[in-house]
């Protein structure tokens, strides 16, 4: 067993720092015993690795997973945005101004039709079709708008796999 993640990791990350990684995916409310006993590691060692894992950004934060639905958001739209002009400057104003909206909990950059798809949450629909007019049809750089609803969800909230990680 290595106690210096520094020492112990090059580029690649081995079979404890994966372990961790899906451990920490699946609960990340784990103490650090607790973790240390599921990958097979004493503490100590177990603790540096997570430090390292989040000072090299493969762990970026925290989290509790919350039921929308439970706090009275039980709309889910994917929204493809079509942006007007694509030019740096208009579309930073664009991506500044999808940033500010908690409304958005996701936006992607996509290939094909559209520039950004995003995923937007609202109590009901009377309540997004309200926040599209007044915020998302005024958006700087807009062209056209098109949404999908949600009629249920199969999977949401997934760990990212980790079978193609190859630790050492």
């Amino acid at each position: 067993m290595d106690d210096d993640p520094a020492e112990a990791h090059g580029a690649a990350l081995d079979r404890y720092d994966i372990a961790i990684l899906g451990a920490l995916q699946r609960d990340a409310r784990l103490s650090n015993a607790e973790l240390a006993s599921r990958i097979g590691l004493s503490a100590a060692p177990t603790w540096r690795r997570v430090k390292w894992l989040e000072e090299q950004g493969y762990i970026t934060g925290y989290r509790a997973e919350i039921n929308r639905r439970k706090i009275g958001l039980g709309v889910l739209a994917f929204v493809r945005v079509d942006a007007d002009r694509n030019n740096a400057e208009a579309t930073q104003a664009l991506e500044a101004a999808i940033r500010a909206m908690p409304e958005v909990v996701a936006c992607h950059y996509i290939s094909g039709a559209g520039t950004f798809e995003l995923q937007v949450v609202a109590t009901d629909l009377d309540a997004y079709s309200r926040w599209a007019m007044e915020v998302l049809f005024r958006l700087p750089n807009v062209k056209d708008v098109h949404t999908s609803f949600s009629l249920g969800e199969v999977k949401a909230g997934a760990a990212w796999p980790l079978s193609h990680v190859r630790g050492r």
